[in-house]
């Protein structure tokens, strides 16, 4: 199994080249970005983070001392922007109260209590716990999205019904650990979902196109189709 994922990888890697993700400035505006994006297409995350830059409110220190109406404000454009305040608000008070406002100090713990601690943050889930420990602290935490579950479970790699817990420790366990080869490859996913594999997927130019399960057996179908109606409309000619 480690080959075909790392075949996969060689694959979207030509198809897509280098993804150059998470795009942010400092390790606090992916953290930023990795909560905004929640429920939210990606554009209006930008319009949110380029609004808190505006009237300086990219660091820890100043989104947990900036009022709530504030910041709510700023970040309207990312959808919820209520519960996202109040996410961004316990976030922040984490780095404060336990590590005085130093993010790098939160950075240093391993990465399984990075994670928990991450995770008792009010309205922090597994996939932006994982998003901060793969693209702001930079440690080998493979993230798993929607995409992921669509992709591989189409390809036929992974089963419908698992979790998001099993998905990770799949590639986890069948991949190298290394944070830029899981953030590469995490980019990629994506790519390849927004472009080709939607909830309508767009198949005829897919690179994994020849290795989908879901493709194939589509296609299969469509050539048994064509040739019962083949079959069927010469048949007519002798009536």
């Amino acid at each position: 199994m480690r080959d075909t994922l790392l075949e996969i990888y060689q694959k979207l890697d030509s198809h897509f080249g280098p993804r150059g993700w998470w795009p942010a400035e400092t390790p606090f505006e992916v953290c930023v970005g990795a909560i905004l994006t929640q429920n939210v297409a990606w554009r209006n995350v930008v319009k949110a983070v380029a609004a808190l830059k505006e009237e300086g409110l990219m660091s820890v220190e100043a989104v947990y001392s900036a009022p709530a109406e504030k910041i709510a404000g700023l970040i309207r454009p990312a959808r919820y922007y209520n519960q996202k305040t109040k996410k961004l608000k316990a976030f922040c008070s984490l780095v404060v109260d336990r590590y005085g406002a130093d993010l790098e100090r939160l950075f240093t713990l391993p990465a399984a209590e990075l994670r928990r601690q991450l995770l008792e943050v009010r309205g922090i889930g597994k996939e932006t716990a994982d998003s901060i420990i793969l693209y702001a602290a930079q440690q080998p935490v493979f993230v798993v999205d929607s995409y992921t579950f669509r992709i591989f479970s189409r390809l036929g790699i992974i089963p419908e019904e698992w979790g998001y817990d099993q998905v990770q420790e799949f590639f986890t366990r069948n991949l190298p650990r290394d944070a830029g080869l899981f953030n590469q490859y995490h980019a990629l996913i994506d790519g390849l979902g927004h472009h080709y594999c939607s909830g309508t997927p767009r198949c005829g130019r897919c690179p994994l196109a020849y290795r989908c399960r879901h493709y194939l057996a589509d296609t299969n179908a469509a050539a048994d189709t064509g040739k019962k109606e083949a079959q069927r409309d010469y048949g007519k000619t002798f009536r």
